[in-house]
């Protein structure tokens, strides 16, 4: 049997890195985090000779041999899903534009001083090994026969994780949740709450795209593309494959037109009517909007509530936050030591947190009470979600700092109307982080200067 590609998404909903949108959130249906995606092989030598600027981002060239790397892994991923290959054309101004983006976003994490140290970057690498259920030794070899090298690896894992901890301290810590906030979402999940705040949809759209000022046979054209695109994708035709042919909504040709799992009131409302009577694999439209036709698809559609129940766990743990007096590896050393100690009978846990912890917890001993899922960053909450009742993690580095966590006690527990109102409080700052990340991004590239050169080739 043929060894399956590694999956390099980190955790899919519950990753290690996860974009802090969701860090402190309650994972309802749908919630969805950025995947980390391994680089591909870098261009041959001879492809290196013929490489040329394609765009300069504030000074910072963007090059061809990017544009086709990048290009190269989109596609990889696209074929591992059986998806149908979109126009490379397309596939290149795309790509084109996320690594605009993400320059200007590198650029604002290297002046404001964000870094990440070898030892984030194998804490890294060691969590996809176990999400693969491979050693890391297997994995590195399974990359390498995709013609991914360690370096080019540890490279990526580097810029997503500075990517991550950028948006943690420009948009993350920022989001405030009120309690006005928290009524109504109880309000919209309770019995009598309204349909459409409960429903949650995932729809896909091919868009043509009308001008502003448009003539009249300029409209009328558009409108019967639209129609001919209906019309293939009602005769079952492959509907990603005519959003990347067809669609000129942004994000089209990596998404195949889906917009994502999400409530249906963070639809426009002329999409939900549209969809509102159709089944799933339904198709809408054209329909008409502002920016021009749409043929809609409903992919999913689903009901999202409180859950009445959840596994609780108790730990305990000892934070050391990092300084310019301690560095992540002086603070995986010294915790390191603490584990040794403990396992060897030679200290315990609980005197180490009260003398050493920084974290309010010290005073209990480290222990951090009984907590529902999602309470804790998700990098803190992956790994003690691996431990059994009595096990000691090794050291973990989280925003926070450096951690040693023990499992002491699960409970499935009934929740409270407190804590109901605690998942309810997780679940509004997770669509409220989502929604000032997109609006953040919009302002970095906003802010950018952006000088076009030659095209992709």
């Amino acid at each position: 049997m043929k060894p399956r590609a590694i999956a390099v998404g980190l955790m899919g909903l519950a990753s290690l890195v996860p974009l802090g949108a969701a860090a402190q959130g309650v994972r309802l249906p749908g919630a969805q985090r950025p995947q980390l995606s391994a680089p591909v092989a870098a261009p041959s030598n001879t492809q290196r000779q013929a490489d040329f600027i394609v765009a300069v981002v504030n000074a910072e060239p963007v090059t061809n041999n990017e544009v086709r790397a990048r290009m190269a892994r989109v596609l990889r991923q696209i074929q591992q899903s059986g998806g149908a290959q979109p126009p490379l054309d397309l596939l290149a101004a795309e790509v084109m534009e996320q690594l605009i983006v993400e320059k200007a976003q590198m650029q604002l994490a290297k002046e404001g001083g964000i870094t990440v140290d070898e030892l984030a970057i194998d804490q890294a690498a060691q969590t996809i090994a176990r999400r693969n259920e491979v050693s890391m030794e297997e994995m590195l070899r399974r990359l390498s026969a995709e013609g991914v090298s360690r370096e080019q690896f540890r490279l990526e894992l580097r810029r997503q994780l500075t990517l991550q901890r950028l948006r943690e301290r420009e948009v993350d810590a920022r989001v405030r949740v009120s309690e006005p906030e928290i009524d109504q979402f109880l309000r919209e999940q309770s019995p009598q709450g309204a349909d459409l705040a409960r429903t949650e949809l995932n729809i896909a759209q091919v868009l043509i795209a009308v001008p502003e000022d448009a003539s009249e046979a300029q409209v009328a054209a558009a409108q019967a593309r639209a129609q001919g695109v209906a019309d293939k994708a009602r005769a079952n035709g492959d509907f990603a494959a005519l959003a990347r042919e067809f669609s000129d909504a942004p994000g089209a040709t990596n998404s195949g037109g889906q917009m994502g799992l999400r409530a249906a009131d963070r639809y426009p409302e002329l999409f939900v009517s549209a969809v509102a009577s159709l089944p799933v694999g339904g198709v809408a439209g054209p329909v008409r909007s502002g920016a021009g036709f749409h043929v809609l698809k409903l992919i999913e559609k689903s009901r999202a509530s409180l859950p009445a129940t959840v596994v609780q766990s108790r730990a305990r743990h000892i934070l050391l936050r990092t300084s310019a007096q301690l560095s992540e590896t002086a603070a995986v050393e010294r915790l390191a030591d603490y584990r040794r100690r403990i396992l060897a009978g030679q200290a315990d846990f609980a005197q180490l947190a009260r003398e050493h912890s920084q974290d309010a917890s010290a005073k209990q001993g480290g222990d951090l009470g009984w907590v529902n899922p999602g309470t804790f960053v998700p990098e803190f909450e992956e790994v003690m979600d691996a431990l059994k009742p009595g096990d000691l993690s090794q050291p973990l580095i989280s925003r926070f700092g450096v951690h040693l966590i023990q499992l002491q006690e699960r409970r499935e527990q009934r929740l409270s109307a407190r804590e109901q109102r605690e998942v309810a409080r997780q679940a509004v700052r997770m669509k409220k982080t989502e929604d000032a990340y997109a609006t953040w991004m919009q302002e970095v590239r906003g802010r950018a200067y952006v000088e076009y050169r030659d095209p992709p080739q």
